[in-house]
């Protein structure tokens, strides 16, 4: 509790009144203690008449999880035992740092009267992991407004923050992987691929190469071999958990989004009957789960990549594509999520990742910061604005010179801001299943 404006002002009235009494009356002693002690009387009516804080009731409601990058909301409810509610209300929460709130303060307004009030507080999630509330802190006027009564609540709320999968959940990678598993792309990959799906009579126009000739000997009829493309590929999802890649692109960090997307990617793998693997490094390598079949591996890779940690040390790609490069004994695909300042900072990245491709088919993954690019075409004209704009055109160059030196290298690249991540990369997941590039 603490002294209003109101309270204050009142008293520094009443002390100026006794400064005037003072000086213009010999006899005001009286005059004095009676201000005093009306101004005393009423802040203890005040405070008598004021809810009291034992008269409170709090209950709040949480969800137990919620995904990165998004919002989740508190229930607050609260009730007067006794009395009737403030008026207004201030409502403020402590929690820890996977957490922020949009409004560091909120209000609730109350009916005259009411002995209810409920409110619903939104809350960002912004990293991975536990996060807790800890704390409510109140903030009402007493019933006359000479005081501030500054209640609070020891919480023990706690949500456990996880990768995004809401694509996988909603249906929306289901939705776009049916051309190939069932639509007219998948019509197109028959006859097509390597892997055998069954004999048919041979039809005018069909290619004379799929004729199987003894079994064709064999019924006295041309017989032709149906093929289709070949399932049970190897995808390996390789994160770089390097300081470059906490950098925050909205409302999340790089490592989120690749997280997101690798996750996306898992289940398209599983959905295409192919392998799903996954792999982590920074300084040195960090954890390597073999492939497996890709709905069985999507649980298991989602758990491990909710609790990888954010380094704030450089990444070494040499160690880390190296070690990926001895574990695999076939070849499979590589989507490698990882960034890069300029192009003398990539210069061990391109060198390992052109090593690695002549056994594998690597999908390299960057990030395209919106930023960057709003920096690089300014909308003024200033000295400070054109500067920024120079500096940041030649980090652009840099970076696309560095792409196009990978695409030499036939690895391929996908260079994008993070809204369209998800849905660029399995429809590349897709062209590559169909052309067979794997």
């Amino acid at each position: 509790m603490r002294p209003s404006v109101r309270l204050i002002a009142l008293v520094l009235g009443v002390a100026a009144a006794t400064v005037l009494i003072g000086m213009t009356r010999t006899d005001g002693a009286t005059a004095v203690i009676a201000l005093w002690g009306v101004l005393i009387s009423v802040a203890i009516v005040d405070l008598a008449m004021s809810v009291a804080v034992r008269d409170f009731d709090i209950s709040t409601d949480m969800q137990d999880t919620g995904y990165v990058g998004k919002s989740a909301f508190i229930d607050l409810s609260i009730r007067a035992k006794k009395n009737v509610l403030p008026v207004n209300i201030a409502l403020r929460l402590d929690h820890s740092v996977e957490l922020s709130l949009q409004e560091d303060t909120v209000y609730l307004e109350c009916d005259a009267g009411t002995k209810n009030a409920g409110v619903k507080i939104p809350i960002n999630l912004r990293e991975r992991g536990e996060a807790r509330l800890t704390r409510l802190s109140l903030m009402y006027a007493s019933r006359f407004g000479l005081f501030d009564v500054l209640p609070s609540w020891p919480l023990d709320i706690s949500i456990a923050i996880v990768p995004d999968i809401a694509p996988v959940l909603n249906g929306e990678i289901h939705t776009q992987m049916l051309p190939l598993l069932d639509g007219l792309k998948d019509m197109n990959l028959r006859g097509e691929g390597s892997e055998f799906h069954q004999l048919r009579e041979f039809q005018t126009g069909m290619d004379p190469r799929s004729i199987d000739w003894k079994r064709s000997a064999r019924t006295r009829n041309l017989v032709a071999r149906e093929t289709r493309a070949e399932r049970n590929h190897q995808i390996m999802l390789c994160l770089d958990q390097g300081h470059l890649m906490g950098e925050r692109i909205g409302k999340l960090a790089k490592l989120d989004h690749a997280i997101n997307a690798s996750l996306s990617l898992a289940w398209a793998g599983g959905l295409g009957g192919d392998n799903v693997g996954f792999y982590s490094f920074d300084a040195t390598p960090q954890t390597f789960i073999p492939p497996r079949p890709g709905r069985r591996a999507f649980a298991h890779i989602q758990k491990v990549s909710a609790g990888l940690e954010q380094v704030a040390h450089e990444t070494n790609h040499t160690l880390g594509i190296t070690q990926l490069n001895g574990n695999l004994k076939r070849r499979s695909l590589i989507v490698v999520f990882s960034d890069f300042v300029d192009s003398v900072t990539a210069e061990l990245l391109v060198e390992n990742l052109g090593v690695i491709s002549r056994q594998h088919l690597v999908l390299y993954i960057a990030l395209r910061d919106p930023e960057l690019q709003a920096i690089a075409e300014p909308d003024d004209t200033s000295m400070n604005a054109i500067a920024n704009s120079v500096s940041a055109r030649q980090l652009l160059r840099e970076r696309q010179a560095v792409l196009d030196r990978l695409q030499r290298l036939g690895i391929l690249c996908i260079d994008t801001v993070p809204e369209q991540l998800t849905a660029r990369l399995i429809s590349r997941y897709i062209d590559i299943k169909s052309q067979e590039m794997i």
